[in-house]
């Protein structure tokens, strides 16, 4: 295939690229963050969903649980309430405190330990997949109850289909999926408010009745199984309703795509969520208890539920179709909640290197692509593994999302009383925090018990798996870091030559061209090597760097030009020591998410300008080259000096020993 022919089939590809996720954003506009970000109705829609979506299933858990002591049912709807409101005030707090985002990862990683981040990072991770993988599922059951039995078949490969259109939307961005996805999340709240309230107002005279069945009741098992069975049943169907607190952590996590005052903005945004979960989960278990709700083979309580509130409206199956429809429709919203959060969850953590650090990075469209495209890949494989079993992917959910919980609300536990002289209120707050720790391990420990067998070991190993991985890597990493500080050591002993030399660069003289990331041991090491190999051959020296925006940077326009003050800081470094040793020298920059791209558009603009220069990039290699280091070293010069060589411009890889 010629140049032309490669060409061609590069612009096509690109063209249809373009197509499915759209054009490439400016990060340079000035209002980037202001157009990207979330006002707290947005929030509420595109994170709180996921917390709404779990009344579809938790309250169901827990009622299912109590078997036949529904009239304990009433009292588990307070329960669910007060838990939520608990839970959500904590996690506001969390916001307060550490509002660059990150949610429990950071909490941890900051309060507690390193050891201690990672856990609730992989716990976190795994956890966002199931939250695609359940709720998709559930979505699917929803939807697939209305159509005839022999529809079942194609489940799976609907739930398949649903995961690669949030794949694609959340591509181009999340502020574009999350519009797409709002009229469902409206139509679902109003739905669910008419439902809750005409069910409670309407039946309010049973409310006599069920105090009577409640001392009836409580009376014959106080004779037979005692206080302690009655409390041993009470706190099982609570912990397995722990589903309906699933999403409430997303909003912490979230924090940084969120509207300016940030902190104001996910504050709200948690209540918007508080409020509308505890009304809706608390609100569903009492009309269970109020209308007797007995589950029926094939159907959901809450389509049940519908059935009996809307059973004398006009247009009763209208009005049924559409409350059981959106209820399945905003588990599609919900699933947006592992798109959002999941990526920036592996991003925080491959900016510590616990992950490859290609997760941190940005795609053109400014979204988190290499993490989106993980976590749709994983929720594929989950999808397939439980063949869409939701009492299979329910049983391995609750577990991850509690152990996060618990070590959040010992962290901010341990945070606040470590700030206790800089807060009068310290004694209140670290009150709440041990409440909901006590409340999140409780639910976390009974979980685990009931749930182990079933399948419940599975995600523990997963988790654990991850873990291990994580490990590995950030001991790879750190060796590779090691060994180019010793290389720093060493090169940075090099006293700055005594010529100084101040003359502009020649056009005509041959030039070498320099893509350095930042002023170190690696940068030092190819120009060193350079003098080397073509001693006094080369005339003019010209550094380029890339201020290369990935989720650490992109936060804020004070945060991209701290980024593109300290790229040109080091480039100043490496163009004073060359002129001192009497060689002209001088820098380019650049901000841009896609190196290559941007790297390779400025040597080819250099190239035009400097018709005798020669590009020249440095590689790590390793003595014995391992499958892992692909995935953890960028191929960036590689990819480069491919490029170049395609347009005719000599490109030169120079190794860098580790």
């Amino acid at each position: 295939m010629n140049t032309l022919d490669s060409r061609h089939e590069k612009n096509i590809r690109h063209r249809l690229w373009q197509k499915l996720v759209g054009k490439p954003r400016n990060i340079n506009e000035p209002s980037i963050f202001h157009k990207l970000s979330l006002i707290p109705l947005l929030a509420w829609i595109g994170l709180g969903a996921d917390g709404l979506s779990s009344s579809s299933y938790g309250p169901e858990e827990a009622y299912k649980a109590l078997g036949a002591h529904t009239y304990i049912a009433v009292f588990i709807g307070l329960a669910t309430a007060f838990t939520v409101f608990i839970i959500a005030y904590t996690y506001s707090r969390i916001i307060e405190h550490f509002p660059q985002g990150g949610g429990g990862y950071i909490v941890s990683t900051k309060t507690i330990s390193n050891s201690a981040g990672v856990i609730s990072g992989c716990a976190l991770i795994v956890d966002y997949v199931l939250t695609i993988t359940v709720s998709l599922v559930a979505c699917g059951d929803a939807i697939f109850s209305f159509l005839p039995i022999t529809f079942q078949n194609y489940k799976i490969i609907f739930v398949a289909f649903l995961i690669l259109m949030l794949v694609t939307m959340n591509l181009r961005g999340v502020k574009e999926s999350i519009i797409v996805l709002a009229p469902i999340f409206i139509v679902f709240v109003l739905t669910h408010v008419l439902l809750i309230t005409y069910g409670i107002a309407h039946h309010a005279d049973r409310f006599g009745w069920v105090v009577n069945q409640f001392h009836g009741s409580l009376r014959q098992d106080i004779g037979t199984i005692g206080f302690i069975g009655i409390l041993a049943i009470f706190l099982r169907a609570f912990s397995l309703g722990g589903g309906t607190y699933t999403g409430i952590e997303a909003v912490s996590n979230g924090i940084q795509i969120m509207r300016e005052p940030r902190v104001q903005t996910g504050k709200r945004t948690m209540l918007y969520m508080a409020v509308s979960l505890a009304f809706t989960a608390g609100g569903l278990l009492i009309c269970y208890a109020l209308l007797q709700i007995n589950p029926q083979e094939g159907k959901t309580l809450n389509s049940i539920l519908a059935d009996e509130v809307f059973r004398n409206w006009p247009l009763s199956g209208g009005i049924v179709l559409i409350t059981v429809f959106s209820e399945g429709a905003l588990l599609l919203v919900a699933a947006q909640a592992g798109f959002v959060d999941g990526p920036r969850v592996m991003a925080n953590m491959a900016t510590d290197f616990w992950l490859p650090r290609r997760f941190a990075m940005l795609s053109e469209r400014l979204t988190m692509q290499n993490g989106i495209l993980l976590m749709g890949a994983a929720a594929m494989m989950l999808l397939f593994y439980t063949h869409g079993s939701i009492s299979a992917l329910i049983v391995m959910y609750s577990i991850n999302v509690f152990l996060t919980f618990s070590l959040s609300e010992f962290g901010m536990t341990l945070f606040s009383f470590r700030k206790r002289n800089q807060d009068e209120k310290w004694k209140r707050h670290i009150f709440i925090h041990v409440v909901a720790f006590i409340l999140c391990i409780i639910i976390l420990f009974v979980t685990i018990y009931e749930k182990f067998g079933e399948g419940g070991w599975i995600t523990l190993i997963i988790t654990s798996g991850l873990i291990a991985l994580c490990y590995l890597i950030k001991k790879h990493y750190l060796y590779v870091r090691g060994k180019a500080l010793k290389l720093e050591d060493i090169l940075q002993k090099v006293h700055p030559g005594k010529k100084f030399n101040n003359d502009p660069l020649n056009p005509k003289d041959p030039t070498a061209i320099l893509l350095v990331s930042g002023f170190n041991g690696f940068g030092l090491h190819t120009w060193f090597s350079i003098n080397r190999k073509f001693p006094h051959f080369y005339k003019n020296f010209i550094f380029i760097s890339i201020a290369e925006v990935d989720q650490a940077s992109f936060k804020g326009s004070a945060e991209m030009e701290e980024l593109r003050i300290s790229v040109e800081n080091g480039l100043k470094k490496y163009v004073d020591l060359v002129r001192s040793f009497g060689v002209p020298a001088d820098y380019r920059m650049d901000a841009g998410t896609d190196v290559i791209e941007t790297a390779t558009q400025m040597c080819q603009s250099l190239a035009q300008e400097f018709p005798k220069s020669m590009v020249f990039t440095g590689k790590l290699i390793f003595r014995e080259e391992h499958f892992y280091q692909r995935a953890l070293h960028n191929e960036t010069a590689y990819a480069i000096q491919r490029r170049l060589q395609w347009d005719g411009i000599e490109s030169v890889i120079m190794p860098i020993r580790v």
